[in-house]
């Protein structure tokens, strides 16, 4: 019997690690602090890691068994929003932070290099430095310095004002450099003097009722980007990865063209950070996940890692860092499975009407489809053609006729008297050759087709987090023991409630077609 007891104990223990192998690949190396936003590994030294919080910049220097404050942060804004090792000189970093940025050498006490005129130039949020040159992103543009910090000046056109989210350079080519701002991705590739748009995003409205940890905030406009974050392939400056809240973009030919990857594997498409190893391996967190692209799909690799929000990534050579929002932790590569649970995901959502199709439902049913701003055009353009046709009337009642009898008697036979109405009429065709060019009508379709695509986004955002949510909640339904009734109603009401919302935003295409369905 004891025997038995022993086998059966011994096997619950293999299930039970094996179930559980994800969670012990990562381990909780923080010693505590909390809310941490940004993590870097130097590849040098294994045992040197960075990590930055809301209470300034700490470092490990015995692979994180202690951890010493280097830069502690005063003032408003504390938060640590970048670190970046100085390519230039070694142990020295730059840190970026809510109130300027920092250059910490290895041998000397910190000293801010940027402090920014106001409130947003100060918030820096990300950091590039390649050739000698310092490229800064704020809140308020992008800022640029040749002379290690003494001396700034603005990006021109839009960078100079828009809200920078990431910059990307390459060690392969010192002068090509990537800023993703609120509006979109730029390039330059002469050392920032002159940059062009590569990517267009449109801006909406922020949301109070969305997580304030993203990134993505437009600063002084109140105003927020569905761009995340831009990585360039060590290995190849021509290949780049864009993160944004609808999924991941990939550029082969320097951001001249974008296609999207496959998201099959991501539990959610609002991809917050992006990692690129020197082997091109892509690394990805999205909400409290991390994931590693492979054979065109996605694999999770934090499964059951009770980290909160995953803010940022590091690597060093086979040791993966996540900075999370309760704690840093750190996994080796070699111990961390392909977790294949997205599989499971598909067998939830084959008996489902599919995703794009309940978008096109969606934008047929608010009529913001983009065929109808062609037909405008079109109408405007044949307007030109057709001629502008008046017609006028004119009536005179001030003539006066001569009246003459002939009579040599009479005093009144000699007169002037006034006569009939006089009617007149004309018909006028006028065109205006320029309206065959140009004409008024362009400029207010212009105006009601930007209106329409922000519209069309809104809705096309809203029918994506309802669907998936949806599907969330199937599977925790699914899971709930049949005696927890309470928890089953609550699930059950909430799984009715976005099925009607999506009802509503696709004018009950989504039931019909959830009937329509087999199985």
């Amino acid at each position: 019997m004891k025997k038995r007891v022993v086998v059966l104990g011994v096997l619950l223990l293999v299930f039970w690690v094996t179930a559980f192998a994800d969670e012990f690949a990562w381990q909780e190396i923080g010693r505590g602090n909390l809310d941490l936003y940004t993590v870097l590994a130097s590849p040098d030294n294994l045992e040197i890691i960075y990590f930055g919080t809301n209470k300034g910049l700490f470092k490990s220097g015995d692979g994180g068994a202690t951890w010493q404050n280097i830069l502690l942060l005063r003032g408003q804004n504390k938060k640590l929003n970048f670190i970046l090792r100085d390519p230039l000189q070694q142990g020295a970093l730059y840190a970026a932070t809510g109130s300027g940025l920092y250059f910490i050498p290895a041998q000397a006490s910190p000293r801010k290099i940027f402090q920014g005129k106001n409130t947003y130039e100060a918030q820096c949020s990300s950091l590039a430095v390649s050739g000698g040159v310092i490229f800064l992103g704020t809140k308020a543009g992008l800022f640029i310095s040749e002379d290690n910090g003494n001396s700034w000046h603005k990006a021109s056109a839009k960078l100079g004002n828009s809200s920078i989210l990431a910059i990307a350079c390459s060690v392969r080519e010192p002068k090509l450099y990537y800023a993703a701002c609120v509006d979109g991705v730029y390039r330059s590739t002469n050392f920032g003097v002159s940059w062009e748009r590569i990517f267009v995003s449109h801006t909406v409205e922020n949301n109070s009722g969305e997580d304030d940890d993203s990134d993505a905030q437009g600063g002084a406009e109140g105003r927020s980007s569905r761009i995340r974050h831009i990585v360039i392939d060590p290995a190849n400056p021509e290949n780049l990865f864009l993160a944004t809240s609808r999924g991941i973009y990939q550029s082969k030919d320097k951001g001249d063209s974008w296609s999207l990857l496959p998201d099959e594997g991501l539990l959610s498409c609002d991809v917050s950070f992006l990692l690129l190893s020197e082997k091109s391996e892509l690394y990805a967190a999205s909400k409290s996940a991390v994931f590693v692209y492979k054979d065109s799909r996605w694999y999770e690799l934090s499964f059951v890692l009770a980290a909160g929000r995953v803010r940022g990534l590091a690597l060093a050579g086979n040791q993966l860092y996540a900075a999370c929002e309760k704690g840093l932790f750190k996994a080796a590569i070699a111990d961390l499975k392909l977790n294949h649970k997205p599989n499971l995901f598909r067998e939830y959502v084959q008996n489902e009407p599919d995703i794009k199709q309940v978008q096109q439902a969606a934008i047929k049913y608010a009529e913001v489809q983009p065929e109808k701003i062609k037909k405008w055009r079109s109408a405007a353009a044949k307007k030109a053609i057709l001629p502008q046709v008046s017609v006028g009337l004119d009536r005179n009642v001030n003539d006066l006729w001569h009246w003459e009898s002939g009579s040599t008697t009479k005093l009144d036979d000699d007169v002037l008297r006034r006569g009939r109405d006089a009617l007149g009429w004309d018909v006028r065709l006028s065109w205006d050759l320029g309206d065959l060019i140009w004409n008024d009508a362009q400029t207010s379709i212009d105006v009601r087709s930007r209106l329409m695509v922000e519209l069309r986004d809104e809705i096309l955002d809203e029918v994506i987090k309802i669907y998936f949510e949806r599907i969330r909640v199937k599977i925790e339904l699914e899971d709930l023991a049949l005696e927890d009734k309470k928890k089953r109603f609550e699930k059950g009401l909430r799984f009715q409630e976005l099925t009607a919302s999506l009802d509503a935003l696709t004018g009950g295409y989504f039931s019909r077609a959830l009937a329509n369905k087999p199985g």
